[in-house]
């Protein structure tokens, strides 16, 4: 995105944001330097807009499902940020190499490893995909919780005239481990995309953990 149509558009981002909601923002000072990969949970609609409502970078690198390109709103909105397209239900070759080359030179690629919005607002389980786009790249990774957005939280404070609190929480960036063989590949993304969950489950609310909610990692870093 342009220097000059960020500011623009995350001006109106983060109006329109503070307009309906109180957003406490958490753990974001000491970011990697160069490319990195967000990877956060996924509860609402709302979600998508706070990376530009966090970050002041106009290299952020969305990628949106390709049930949205049918509409030209999303098509006008998708290259207005410079995102892309990607087909969730087959190999995506093109979104695949283009993600891939952002991210080596240096730009911000947010994802939500549960690959669709919790109804619950609890915690899904992961799917490897945008795990091993990180590993790939060979770019750290950090892990966002967020609370709030729910689409119907949303609806319900919006029609009675409530702003919504919002939090949004990072936890220290982290590096995958690159020296992965063969046929070990699959279980090292799981692993990895376990790892990456477990992280964001330590800093949501203990209610808002899902299906991580046990998992020995999680206690592991909650751990004193």
């Amino acid at each position: 995105m342009k220097k000059s149509t960020h500011k623009i558009f995350r001006f109106f981002v983060r109006a329109i944001l503070s307009l309906i909601a109180r957003v406490e923002i958490i753990g974001f000072e000491n970011l990697p330097a160069g490319g990195f990969v967000i990877a956060a949970n996924h509860i609402g609609r709302l979600d998508a807009a706070l990376a530009y409502y966090v970050l002041d970078r106009p290299d952020i690198l969305m990628v949106v499902a390709e049930k949205y390109e049918k509409y030209a709103i999303f098509r006008w909105l998708v290259k207005l940020i410079n995102g892309i397209f990607v087909d969730r239900y087959n190999a995506d070759i093109h979104a695949i190499r283009e993600t891939l080359r952002r991210l080596q030179q240096g730009q911000v690629f947010t994802i939500t490893p549960e690959g669709t919005r919790s109804k619950s607002g609890n915690l899904i389980e992961a799917k490897p995909g945008g795990i091993y786009l990180a590993w790939k790249a060979g770019v750290p990774v950090l892990p966002v919780a967020l609370t709030g957005t729910e689409d119907a939280l949303v609806v319900e404070r919006l029609k009675h005239f409530k702003r919504l609190d919002i939090k949004v929480v990072a936890g220290p960036a982290f590096s995958l481990p690159r020296e992965v063989k063969g046929k070990d590949r699959d279980a090292a993304m799981q692993q990895y995309t376990d790892e990456v969950m477990c992280r964001i489950a330590a800093l949501l609310p203990p209610e808002r953990r899902g299906v991580y909610a046990e998992h020995l990692r999680v206690k592991e870093l909650l751990r004193p």
